[in-house]
């Protein structure tokens, strides 16, 4: 007999016919032949294991750790089994992802502020390398925050996912007598505020000699943009163009800024090279930031 409340509905009728049926159909299978022993077999667990798809033969990454301790190629390519790199640069192979993890820890010459970030090498374990803004280049990853601390006030920290980053020749560097051939970035894309914001150098004054606009100093920040969009903690695609001149940067293929005009020209005389990961932009303590890249991709 088959009794049903009304709450239960098609639902449980059908699992109790499903079970009617097996019984009936199992009943009948030993009534034919009763030497015939039962055999369950379990369907196979398919397991799913994705990689993100990251040419690491042209990036060096710099960790908040040592000096801080950085990795070039070839040993960053077998990350996945480095003692000192698996703290920091994983993989989310449930959903393909690199993750690069940081906290306030060692910093750079350059820099009050840790990170986990890649540094392109187009000669894989060399710096020397480098592009202009003549010969151009394109940056395309797809990225999402994972999870970040928030200050005092209950505001997420900021972290910069990217960045253009300006070099001195060894000939600019001992025109103007500097001990290394760091210059400033002239792009930074931050995950800010739950959006991504771009920010620019600028000269502080346009005047300035070939020689004089080798000097850091001589930069600052320029102009800052916010896109309307709300990325949040979901995945997002941020295309950086390079060319003679002007730097365009596109939003999930749909929305773009573009930077030229004068400080952009003026730029030209710089090498450059990307950078792409997690540079936590406090020092806070306790906080941290772990981001995912699920593709990054460069070409000249």
């Amino acid at each position: 007999m088959l009794i049903l409340t009304k709450h239960k509905g098609q639902f449980f009728k059908s699992i109790l016919i499903g079970t009617c049926l097996i019984i009936t159909m199992s009943c009948q299978d030993k009534n034919d032949d009763p030497s015939i022993e039962e055999i369950v077999e379990e369907e196979p667990v398919e397991e799913s294991f994705k990689l993100p798809n990251i040419n690491l033969n042209n990036w060096k990454v710099t960790l908040p750790i040592g000096n801080p301790t950085e990795v070039k190629p070839p040993e960053i390519l077998n990350y996945a089994t480095n003692e000192t790199l698996k703290p920091f640069m994983y993989n989310d192979s449930i959903n393909g992802a690199l993750v690069f993890y940081t906290y306030p820890g060692a910093s750079t010459a350059n820099s009050s502020y840790s990170r986990t970030e890649l540094r392109e090498q187009m000669n894989p374990g060399s710096n020397t390398t480098n592009w202009t803004f003549e010969q151009g280049g394109k940056m395309k990853g797809t990225l999402s925050m994972d999870e970040i601390s928030k200050d005092n006030d209950g505001d997420y920290h900021r972290t910069m996912v990217m960045q253009i980053h300006g070099r001195l020749t060894n000939e600019q560097r001992d025109l103007i007598g500097e001990d290394d051939n760091n210059a400033p970035p002239v792009l930074k894309v931050y995950w800010q505020d739950e959006k991504v914001r771009v920010v620019t150098k600028a000269l502080k004054d346009i005047t300035l000699s070939d020689t004089e606009i080798l000097e850091t100093d001589s930069w600052q920040d320029g102009e800052s943009y916010f896109f309307d969009e709300n990325v949040g903690f979901e995945k997002f695609t941020v295309e950086v163009k390079v060319t003679s001149g002007r730097i365009e940067v596109i939003l999930n293929e749909n929305t773009s800024k573009v930077f030229d005009g004068i400080h952009m020209e003026k730029w030209g005389i710089f090498e450059n090279y990307f950078k792409a990961g997690n540079y936590l932009q406090t020092k806070d303590e306790g906080s941290f930031a772990s981001v995912k890249y699920y593709d990054l991709t460069v070409s000249h």
